[in-house]
């Protein structure tokens, strides 16, 4: 397809005896935002790293910007941009010299390199840190700054995973307003990988993998329409009635610590729950079908889960100082 970005085609991947990846095959068009979504240990990250060439299928084939990423690495990875979920940055060098290093590594000429380096600092509003340490950088700056690495080079593809994690609401907000501007101007394609749902409810289309499977695929309007319903959420007064409601119904999805989740046509009629445990709740409420409750219909897990505890985690094991 001459408007593919990225094209997978049967890939298969394994650890071991664990098989990670089992024959999928997707198709991103050029310039679109196209996230993919699901629990941990669904193959998210080993397919991106199979489309970074960081690793080689055992089987199938994926290309980049047209470019088989087994046969022809080298070339492939100039077409690319990646934001690992990790932070590769130095924290020793400044922002200039983090980039300067990474311009020279992708051999571009002295001066574009240095005109880039500056537009990029720029577009993520790093220009009056441009010879600070990065070591005295928040979380959010060092992201930021990652982003502007992964673009230096002018990529036709970025890829992010995980990209927000860790990362207060206004940072995030800010970080994904680049890159839709990006998209915009550079015809860039995009593909993220997310446990923050609600960054993709706009992306044009949305990939949701389980076991190493494509389980569902399309539009986020589409998919809400096909596999999305109510669900009632109700919150519990305290442990007690919360351990009671779960005894009575163990089928009962737990969201965070304290909520607890009905699919509204589910094999339990909420108006039972309700009347049963009425003096016993602290808040009931029917929430519309988003993309949210799509992943938990499909999974039967919630994605948000791992997000908060890891940006707690994050934020506890990573927090640098006041700076934005």
């Amino acid at each position: 397809m001459n408007d593919a970005a990225i094209m997978v085609s049967d890939v298969s991947a394994a650890y071991g005896a664990k098989k990670a990846l089992d024959a999928v095959s997707l198709c991103v068009p050029r310039g679109s935002h196209f996230a993919l979504l699901g629990p941990n240990g669904a193959g998210k990250t080993t397919l991106i790293n199979i489309l970074c060439t960081l690793r080689k299928a055992d089987a199938g084939s994926a290309s980049v910007a047209g470019v088989d990423v087994a046969k022809r690495p080298t070339e492939a990875r100039r077409s690319i941009g990646v934001v690992f979920q990790d932070s590769s940055l130095d924290d020793r060098l400044s922002a200039w010299e983090n980039l300067e290093f990474h311009g020279l590594v992708y051999g571009m000429a002295k001066k574009s390199r240095r005109q880039m380096i500056e537009t990029v600092l720029n577009l993520v509003e790093l220009e009056n840190w441009t010879h600070e340490i990065v070591r005295s950088f928040s979380g959010g700056m060092r992201r930021r700054l990652e982003i502007a690495r992964a673009l230096l080079h002018e990529p036709k593809i970025l890829f992010l995973d995980e990209p927000t994690v860790g990362l207060d609401a206004q940072t995030r907000q800010r970080i994904w307003h680049y890159l839709d501007r990006l998209r915009r101007e550079r015809d860039l394609t995009v593909l993220t990988t997310t446990h923050y749902i609600e960054e993709v409810e706009g992306a044009d289309a949305v990939c949701i993998i389980d076991g190493g499977k494509i389980i569902a695929e399309g539009t986020p309007e589409a998919l809400k329409k096909q596999y999305g319903q109510r669900w009632l959420h109700v919150v519990p007064q305290n442990g007690e009635a919360l351990a009671a409601i779960r005894d009575r119904f163990p089928q009962a999805q737990l969201i965070g610590t304290n909520t607890l989740a009905f699919p509204e046509n589910g094999e339990v009629k909420t108006d039972v729950i309700i009347d049963q445990f009425r003096d016993r709740l602290a808040e009931v409420r029917f929430l519309p079908p988003t993309l949210e409750s799509v992943f938990l219909s499909l999974t039967g897990r919630e994605l948000r889960d791992r997000a908060d505890g890891q940006r707690d985690a994050d934020r506890a094991a990573g927090r640098r100082g006041g700076r934005r």
